[in-house]
């Protein structure tokens, strides 16, 4: 998905903070936050806990210098800058035209090497893409994007980057909706709540793709283009790459379908497409029947 060479994307909410010194995830909050990231990403996390220390070195300012939608043709970091500039102007209208929420934004969207301090916790880069209820803040580490394609088997590609992007910022809408907390019931299987609000989430990054293209900066400048129909396939490939049922069966070479927290690649494919088709409005996963997910 192309950004419009002179669309202004210095308002994004988006932060990086540098190369640390090996913080890893231990006990007390860092196991706390590899179970939320375990029911958020798709993917048992509790086996990477062990011990460690360091500190989280100093913000960097780098991303300052993404101010243009040609910027964040280039960069990928620019490039998360003017995706949260759009998912921003997005769900202000989206939000509580569609759903009757209040949207404000998340507190930051930090982009993170290696391992990061959250209100989770610590974390690592192991643990993927994740949005930290307690924070309110939306964390991932770039290099999961070369994972999507060399680990999970996503084609790649920009608009599967920002894909992910749009799945944690739908966890945010879900905070402030009062859903998100449902998944936290320790329940899994086809038809849990932890099943629904992922595939929720996949919808919502769906209704996102489906208007990215009309929403504006300041200016009144389209952030981005229409997407192609092969961009669209990328989304839907890595929405496909973390499906339970892909990731058990690589994984231990078989599927469990009552240990399910997100859903299978089928159905995040199908909500992704339901959410570009039909909007926000449409992604009701917690209204229906269990058949019907």
């Amino acid at each position: 998905m192309t950004f419009n060479p002179n669309a202004d994307i210095s308002g994004g909410k988006a932060s990086k903070r540098g190369r640390n010194t090996g913080i890893a995830v231990g006990g007390g909050l860092g196991v706390i936050a590899l179970v939320i990231v375990s029911q958020l990403l798709g993917v048992d996390l509790t086996g990477l806990l062990g011990g460690g220390g360091g500190q989280e070195a100093a913000p960097d300012s780098s991303i300052e210098e993404c101010l243009t939608g040609q910027d964040a043709n280039q960069r990928v970091d620019c490039r998360m800058r003017g995706a949260s500039a759009s998912l921003e102007a997005y769900w202000e209208q989206a939000a509580p035209q569609e759903l009757g929420v209040a949207y404000t934004a998340p507190q930051d969207f930090v982009l993170f090497d290696q391992s990061v301090n959250t209100g989770c916790g610590a974390a690592t880069s192991a643990t993927g893409p994740f949005y930290c209820p307690p924070d309110q803040v939306v964390y991932v580490d770039v290099t999961f994007f070369d994972e999507l394609e060399t680990r999970f088997g996503s084609s790649g590609g920009p608009l599967a980057q920002m894909y992910v992007v749009a799945h944690e910022w739908g966890h945010h809408v879900q905070n402030l909706a009062g859903t998100l907390s449902a998944a936290q019931d320790g329940q899994t299987g086809p038809d849990s709540n932890s099943v629904r609000t992922e595939l929720q989430a996949d919808c919502f990054a769906g209704a996102w793709v489906a208007n990215a293209a009309n929403t504006t900066d300041p200016k009144g400048v389209s952030f981005l283009v229409p997407p192609t129909s092969a961009e669209v396939a990328d989304a839907l490939s890595a929405a496909a790459a973390v499906g339970d049922d892909r990731i058990q069966e690589a994984a231990q070479g078989q599927v469990t379908p009552h240990t399910f927290t997100h859903g299978t690649s089928e159905q995040r494919q199908a909500w992704f497409t339901t959410g570009y088709e039909q909007g926000a409005a449409a992604c009701d996963t917690f209204g229906i029947d269990g058949s019907q997910l």
